[in-house]
């Protein structure tokens, strides 16, 4: 695999990336045409590959936040065609490493030494490679290790990529009014993500906070072998979560390790009031007893008190099934504002009113399959209606609190993640936990 030397970080350079990825999609689009004037009944699944293949080669250069973009895209498997989901996984844990040499030169800068200087092994290909760092191994004092590192120039590139994607989500979605508060939200959390210093602080008080729940594993982190760009963890064995649910495993199997992340989450959430933020599946390990390894918290989000009550209100049978009351918690939360047209207001109840009955369906049940065929494609219906829906671009989407972003993003990511492992859930037993 290639290995980069240099990131691109300032303005023009990432300008200029993304431009010339543009060039070799309008040719793709001109190829595909061409082909099309002499087979009428040729498919846009070629364009759909070659498409996909140049956005993910442009991205996957300039890492960071327009990296991450791929890596959340991947996720939604309703809404892109599959050679686009099958591509931007990659972004997860698989995209070209930095070079040995600046590798040892982002050791040096921080350290003061290489480093085969501060452990006793130390590789210098890397494992995996992500979108904001990649993983080295090591060994110290007998102790296999992962060393976590951030690509260069990363942190600083956020605002740019934030500027260049602003106006274009401006169009697309019709936002209005105050929507500067959705942007600096996921600014503020691409920026935390760079910061390994608040990781660590936050992937220990995790460690010991989760230490209670059963089936899910931390690893611990060293300070000492630690900086605001490296982060030194122990290394866990296992295989992503992505390639074990694509191996043959017996439902109790799967049961368990779906049990463990669906309890995880849920136990952060109403436990902790503070949750992983990123479901994808780079983030987990399975080890080969079944158990769930959580690798990264480098994405966490609090929940206001403000926001928590009303929202997990809102999510309840009984309000989608009282019209007052499911009004009043729109309002509160920003979904239904004073100055809302008729029409508006009419329209976009109903819409979070079909939303919400869709997403609640497991909290209707003591147990839920999330392998059923039936929810996922309610979902996936969901997410093509909204995409295709003329109305919504007509009006001011910019609707709810910023706090939305992250707590809707988790948990789709996370029904995904359970339909992909095929589990059987126990809906309330971390209820347990909260005692």
């Amino acid at each position: 695999m290639k290995r980069l030397d240099s990131i691109p970080t300032n303005k023009i350079e990432r300008v200029s990336k993304l431009v010339s990825t543009g060039v070799k999609i309008g040719g793709n689009y001109l190829k595909y045409y061409g082909q099309k004037m002499v087979n009428p009944e040729l498919t846009k699944d070629a364009l759909h590959e070659n498409n996909a293949t140049d956005i993910y080669d442009g991205l996957k250069e300039l890492k960071g936040s327009a990296l991450k973009v791929a890596q959340m895209l991947s996720m939604e498997k309703n809404l892109l065609p599959q050679s686009y989901v099958d591509k931007f996984s990659l972004s997860q844990f698989s995209v070209p490493p930095l070079s040995a040499p600046l590798v040892m030169k982002t050791f040096k800068k921080y350290f003061g030494v290489e480093p085969h200087v501060l452990f006793d092994e130390f590789s210098a290909d890397s494992i995996n490679a992500a979108s904001i760092g990649q993983v080295h191994k090591a060994k110290k004092g007998g102790k296999d290790l992962a060393v976590k590192i951030q690509y260069p120039g990363v942190r600083d590139s956020i605002g740019t990529d934030i500027a260049l994607v602003k106006p274009i989500a401006l169009r697309m979605f019709n936002l209005k009014g105050t929507s500067d508060e959705y942007f600096q939200e996921v600014e503020d959390k691409l920026m935390e993500e760079t910061d390994y210093t608040l990781e660590l602080k936050q992937s220990e008080a995790i460690r010991i906070d989760c230490a209670k729940l059963e089936n899910i594993r931390f690893p611990k982190y060293y300070p000492e072998l630690s900086c605001e760009k490296i982060i030194t963890m122990d290394w866990m064995q296992g295989l992503h979560l992505s390639e074990w649910c694509k191996q043959q495993h017996t439902q109790e199997e799967r049961n368990k390790v779906g049990q463990a992340l669906y309890d995880f989450y849920m136990y952060q959430i109403h436990g902790l009031h503070k949750f992983h933020a990123d479901p994808h599946p780079g983030n987990f390990l399975v080890d080969d007893e079944a158990n769930l390894i959580a690798i990264d918290f480098g994405c966490m989000k609090e929940l206001p008190q403000d926001f928590y009550t009303p929202y997990f209100e809102l999510i309840q049978p009984e309000t989608l099934d009282n019209d007052t009351l499911f009004i009043e918690k729109l309002v509160t939360l920003q979904v239904l504002k004073p100055d809302d047209k008729p029409e508006e207001f009419v329209y976009f109840k109903e819409l979070f009113h079909e939303l919400l009955n869709v997403f609640v369906e497991p909290y209707r049940h003591k147990h839920f399959d999330f392998s059923q065929e039936t929810f996922n494609n309610a979902i996936a219906g969901l997410s093509e209606r909204f995409a295709n829906d003329k109305n919504i671009r007509k009006m001011n989407t910019n609707r709810g609190s910023k706090h939305f972003i992250y707590v809707n993003r988790t948990f789709f990511g996370l029904f995904s993640l359970l339909y992909d492992i095929r589990a059987e859930i126990d809906i309330y037993s971390f209820e347990r936990y909260l005692k």
